[in-house]
C-alpha cells in the first residue's frame, strides 16, 4: 500500500487531494502544518509527500529541506507561489515537481505515479530509456538494439543517471553539482553545461528514446520517449 502525507492547511484542499488519491488505493495521511508533518515523517514509513508553502509554524520551505536532508521520498509542492523564483528555489531545497494552485486533481494525481515510479527505478540501480540501459551496479551503458556494450566517462554516466532516474525531474546546475561532485566542489558550474553537450553528442541516436532539454532560467529536464 502507497502511503501519502498530505500537508496542507486549507481543509478543502487536503480533502481534494485525499479522495482523488483514495480513488487510485493510496493511504492518505493528512497533516496541517509543517512541524506536525516532521514529527510524523520522522516516525512512520511515508512513500510520498505532497507539502504547501505557506503553512503555520514551519513553512514548506523549511519542511522541503528537512525531508531531503533525512530522505530520497519524493516531494511535490502544491502552492500558489508560481513565480520562477519561487519554483528555482523549490528545486534547490530538493523537491521533485512543483505544482500550482488552482490544479487539476487529474493532472495532481499523475504527477504523484510519476514521482512514484520514478523513485522505484532510481531505487533498482537500473535505469532503462529506450533502447539505452545504464547499469549503475557496473557503471555500463548496455544497448538492447544493437547488444553493445560500453563505459563512458564517470561524471557524465553520474549526470546521466541522476537525471534517468527522475524523468521529467528539472534540475538546476547546481543541484546536479551537488549530486554529482558533492557540496565541496569550488569550480565553474558551467562544467555541467560541457558535460550535457557531450552526452547529447554521444547519444544522438538515440533522440527517439530520450533528450536532455534545457529550460532557459531553470536547468535541464530529461525527457524519456520510450520505457
Amino acid at each position: 500500500m502507497t502511503t501519502v502525507m498530505v500537508v496542507e492547511d486549507e481543509t478543502n484542499i487536503r480533502g481534494l487531494i485525499k479522495m482523488y488519491l483514495a480513488d487510485e488505493g493510496m493511504t492518505v495521511v493528512e497533516m496541517t502544518d509543517g512541524e506536525e508533518a516532521w514529527e510524523y515523517f520522522l516516525r512512520h514509513p511515508v512513500d510520498l509527500v505532497i507539502l504547501d508553502i505557506m503553512m503555520p509554524r514551519m513553512d514548506g520551505w523549511q519542511l522541503c529541506a528537512k525531508i531531503r536532508e533525512a530522505s530520497d521520498k519524493p516531494i511535490l509542492m502544491v502552492t500558489a507561489k508560481g513565480e520562477p523564483a519561487d519554483r528555482i528555489k523549490g528545486f534547490e531545497l530538493g523537491t521533485d515537481d512543483y505544482l500550482v494552485k488552482p490544479f487539476d486533481p487529474v493532472e495532481l494525481v499523475m504527477r504523484v505515479k510519476a514521482l512514484l515510479r520514478r523513485y522505484r527505478i532510481s531505487v533498482s540501480q537500473m535505469v532503462k530509456l529506450g533502447r539505452v540501459i545504464l547499469d549503475k551496479t557496473q557503471y555500463l551503458v548496455r544497448y538492447t538494439d544493437t547488444g553493445r556494450t560500453e563505459t563512458i566517462p564517470l561524471k557524465e554516466f553520474e549526470i546521466l543517471y541522476t537525471m534517468a532516474s527522475y524523468p521529467g525531474k528539472v534540475y538546476t546546475r547546481s543541484a546536479l553539482i551537488e549530486q554529482v561532485w558533492g557540496y565541496e566542489y569550488e569550480g565553474d558550474e558551467r562544467t555541467i553545461d560541457t558535460h550535457i553537450k557531450r552526452l547529447r553528442d554521444r547519444f544522438g541516436a538515440y533522440e527517439q528514446d530520450f533528450r536532455i532539454v534545457t529550460l532557459r532560467g531553470l536547468g535541464y529536464r530529461l525527457e524519456v520517449y520510450h520505457d
